[in-house]
C-alpha cells in the first residue's frame, strides 16, 4: 500500500498501449498520479502497438480519452499538457525480435537523456496468450536484466486452471524473479477493500468479535447489472467461476478472514492472506452440487429495459453452458473460523450493481423482553465496496415513545461524505508498483492456492452438462438454487441496503 515513497526515475512500457484497458484505466491513472505529484520528475511512458503512429497522433488520442474517462476532466490545464509530453508511441510486432531490439535502443536513449539507468515497469495489458512470447523476448534482449530496478505487471487471468497457472509461472520465473512480478487484481486497490485492514486491526472494539464465537455467517457479493456486452468471445472460454470467484472474491475473502499481520510489510500481509487460502476446505467431487450453484441468465429486464439472454449475445454459442452466475458455501478450517459458513456469489445481469461484505453476528442467546427473541434483527456489519462506498453497523434500539418497542437502526460511515475524489483502484496499484511495494499484488503461492480451491469444481463442471440453462432471468438475483443453498442452514441472502422506510417496517413490538 502506497506510503508516498520517493519514486525513482522510471520508464513505463505498456504492451497493448492502444487497447481498451489502457485508454479507460491506465492513462487516466498515470495522469492523476502526475497531477497529484506522485510520479517521478523523470519518467517516460512508451505505449506499444502494431500500427504506425506519430507521437502527436497518439497524444491526441490519449487526450481525447482522458476527457472521457479521467476523474480529473479539466484536461486543458498546462499540467496535463506537460503530462502528455512524457508519452511516446512505439510500433512493435510482438512476434519479431527486431522490434524488441528497437525498443531496447529507445529505452537506452531515454536512460541517456535522464543521465542514469531508470527503473523499468513493463505493463502487459494484453491477452494471456501473448505473455510467453513477450517474456521470452524481454529475456533474450535483456530488457529487464536488473531485478532491483525492473518490474512487470500482469493482468488477470493468470492461467485458466491450476495446471496452466503453474506452467505460466514457471515460464515467467525464467525471465523474472518473484519479487519482480506484480499480479494485479484491481479489486484490492479499492478504498473500502483496503480499509478492511484499518477497520479490523485499528479498532479494539471489533477485532475481539471477529471470530466463530460471535459471527453467524459471512456473505460476499459481487453483482453486475451488465451482461457480457462485446466480450462474448472472451467470456465463453472463462465463465464466472474463473473470471470472478478465483480472484476477486477469494481476495476479498482473504482480507475479511485473515489473521492480524505482524506488521504492514508486504510479506507479513501476504503471508496471512496465503494462510486463508490454504485453510479453505477443498470440496470433493461428489460434494460440488451440495456446496456450489451455477447459473446462466435468460432474457429479462434491467430497470425496466428489456435485455437479451446470454445465449442471444454476440459471440455466444446457442447451446452454451458457460456460467454467468456462481454461488458457493466455503468453510475455513482454522481456529478462528471453524464451522462458520462464508457465502460467495457473483453474477451478471443481476437486479443491481453491488459489491459488498455482510457479516451477520449471532443472535442474542437470551432475550429479557417479554416476547423473547422472535422478531429481533441480528446485528450486522455491512461493508459496501461499490457503487456505494460505506460501512454500516445495524443494531436494535428502543423506538421513541411510551411503549417498549424495538426497531433496527444503522450507523453509517460514508466515504463519499469524506472525499468525493478518492483515487481510482488502478491509481493506487500503479503507485505501489512504481514504489516497489507489492502488498496489494498477488504472490505466486496465493495464485496457486486460489486455483487449487476451485480445481475440483472446474473438473466436475467440465464433465457435467447443466440441463437447466438458462436458469435465471436477467434483472433477478440469480437461480432459486442459490436461495436453497443458504436455506438449508436457516440463512438467506441479505440486501446490502435498506431504505429508512424498510427499516421502520422492521419495527418490532417486544
Amino acid at each position: 500500500m502506497s506510503k508516498f515513497k520517493n519514486i525513482n526515475p522510471t520508464i513505463i512500457v505498456i504492451f497493448g498501449g492502444t487497447g481498451d484497458l489502457a485508454k479507460r484505466k491506465l492513462f487516466p491513472a498515470f495522469q492523476n498520479l502526475y497531477l497529484d505529484g506522485r510520479m517521478s520528475k523523470k519518467f517516460e511512458i512508451i505505449a506499444l502497438g502494431r500500427a504506425e503512429k506519430s507521437n502527436e497522433e497518439f497524444r491526441s488520442y490519449v487526450l481525447e480519452n482522458l476527457n472521457i474517462f479521467s476523474r480529473k476532466k479539466d484536461t486543458s490545464d498546462p499540467e496535463t499538457q506537460k503530462f502528455l509530453s512524457h508519452i511516446s508511441y512505439h510500433s512493435l510486432d510482438i512476434d519479431k525480435e527486431a522490434s524488441y531490439q528497437s525498443l531496447n535502443e529507445k529505452i537506452n536513449a531515454i536512460d541517456e537523456s535522464f543521465g542514469e539507468r531508470a527503473n523499468r515497469l513493463f505493463y502487459l495489458s494484453i491477452t494471456p496468450s501473448f505473455i510467453t512470447t513477450i517474456s521470452s523476448n524481454i529475456k533474450k534482449i535483456g530488457l529487464a536484466a536488473n531485478p532491483k530496478q525492473d518490474r512487470i505487471i500482469i493482468e488477470k487471468p493468470f492461467g485458466y486452471d491450476k495446471t496452466s497457472a503453474i506452467a505460466l509461472n514457471e515460464m515467467l520465473s525464467q525471465t523474472f524473479k518473484e519479487e519482480q512480478i506484480y499480479r494485479i487484481d484491481h479489486y484490492l486497490g479499492k478504498e473500502t477493500v483496503q480499509n478492511i485492514l484499518a477497520f479490523r486491526f485499528g479498532n479494539s472494539m471489533f477485532e475481539p468479535l471477529w471470530s466463530r464465537n460471535f459471527i453467524d455467517f459471512v456473505q460476499i457479493t459481487v453483482a453486475e447489472e451488465v451482461g457480457v456486452e462485446e466480450r462474448g468471445g472472451f467470456y465463453e472460454g472463462v465463465g464466472a467461476l474463473k473470471d470472478m470467484i478465483q480472484n476477486h472474491l477469494l481476495q476479498i475473502l482473504c482480507m475479511t478472514a485473515m489473521e492480524a499481520p505482524a506488521s504492514l510489510e508486504a510479506d507479513d500481509i501476504r503471508n496471512r492472506k496465503a494462510d486463508v487460502l490454504k485453510s479453505i476446505r477443498r470440496i470433493k467431487p461428489e460434494e460440488v452440487d451440495h456446496y456450489v450453484v451455477r447459473g446462466q441468465y435468460d432474457a429479462g429486464a434491467i430497470k425496466g429495459k428489456p435485455v437479451p439472454g446470454y445465449r442471444e449475445d454476440k459471440g455466444i454459442a446457442p447451446d452454451s453452458i458457460t456460467e454467468t452466475y456462481v454461488a458457493m458455501k466455503i468453510y475455513l478450517d482454522n481456529w478462528r473460523w471453524q464451522g462458520i459458513p462464508f457465502y460467495l456469489r457473483t453474477g451478471k445481469r443481476m437486479e443491481e450493481k453491488q459489491s459488498s461484505i455482510i457479516i451477520q453476528f449471532k443472535p442474542v442467546p437470551h432475550s429479557s423482553f417479554s416476547y423473547g427473541k422472535e422478531g429481533m434483527t441480528p446485528n450486522r456489519l455491512i461493508i459496501n465496496i461499490q457503487p456505494a462506498m460505506d460501512i454500516k453497523l445495524q443494531f436494535m434500539t428502543k423506538k421513541p415513545g411510551l411503549s417498549l418497542s424495538l426497531r433496527p437502526a444503522e450507523m453509517i460511515f460514508d466515504y463519499f461524505a469524506c472525499s468525493t475524489m478518492s483515487p481510482e483502484a488502478y491509481e493506487t496499484l500503479i503507485a505501489d508498483a512504481l514504489a516497489g511495494d507489492p502488498t496489494l499484488f498477488m504472490r505466486w503461492d496465493q495464485v496457486e492456492q486460489a486455483w487449487d480451491a476451485i480445481d475440483t469444481i472446474q473438473q466436475v463442471w467440465k464433465d457435467t452438462v447443466p440441463v437447466n440453462f438458462p436458469n435465471y432471468k436477467a434483472g433477478s438475483w440469480g437461480p432459486e438454487e442459490a436461495d436453497e443453498l443458504l436455506a438449508r442452514q436457516g440463512h438467506k441472502w441479505i440486501p446490502n441496503t435498506q431504505t429508512k422506510e424498510e427499516l421502520l417496517e422492521d419495527d418490532t413490538d417486544i
